[in-house]
Formats: C-alpha cells, structure tokens, sequence
C-alpha cells in the first residue's frame, strides 16, 4: 500500500531520489557528528560517485528508457553504493573515477599553483 501511494505521488523518479538521498542523508549527517573520519571518507565518496551517476544518467536519458527493469536496478545500484556489506561507492570511486578525474585534478591545481 505504501509503495503504492509513493508511486501515484511521484511516480518511479520520487521513489528513487528517496532511496538515494534520505537514508544517506541521515548517515551523513550522523557522520558530521561522530569522531569517526571513517564515516566522514564513506559518505563524501557515496555522494561523489551518485553526482556522478545522475550526470552520466541525465546524459543518457534517452538510452535508459529503453532499458527492461532500468528502475530495479537502478535501485539495486543505488543501495548496493551506501550498503555497509558492500560499500560499492568506494570501490566505483577507487576504480573508475578517481583514474579518470585525478589527472585532470593535477593539470588544474599546476595552473592555480
């Protein structure tokens, strides 16, 4: 019933954004108050690698609509980045975006310095 009614609120958009940023909201703000970096490092690389998810999404809206079950995994993708079992923003950042962003982080901070 209550999936039901978010669906007819919002439809599949409203359900994603509230997997994507209400219960990692409320973990990044638990982790603004706890002595704990290492909460602090998690939450900073979910929010870093879900930017770059919607850019590379909004990107290729046309190419998602044609995707069967695009909205299931979606939210497979989205939980399985903050899930504590598997912390799968970390290794998305480690993996493919800070070997894509890095050099280009360097070349920017030779012309700023």
């Amino acid at each position: 019933l209550l999936s039901l009614l978010l669906f007819a609120i919002g439809g599949t958009k409203f359900i994603s954004d509230l997997i994507g940023f209400v219960y990692p909201a409320y973990c990044s703000f638990k982790a603004i108050d706890a002595a704990d970096a290492e909460a602090d490092v998690q939450w900073l690389t979910y929010w870093v690698v879900f930017a770059s998810f919607s850019i590379v999404e909004s990107a290729a809206a046309f190419v998602v609509g044609w995707i069967p079950f695009y909205f299931f995994i979606k939210l497979s993708f989205l939980v399985w980045l903050y899930h504590p079992t598997f912390l799968g923003a970390q290794l998305i950042y480690r993996e493919v975006l800070r070997p894509l962003i890095l050099p280009y982080m360097k070349k920017a901070q030779k012309k700023v310095s």
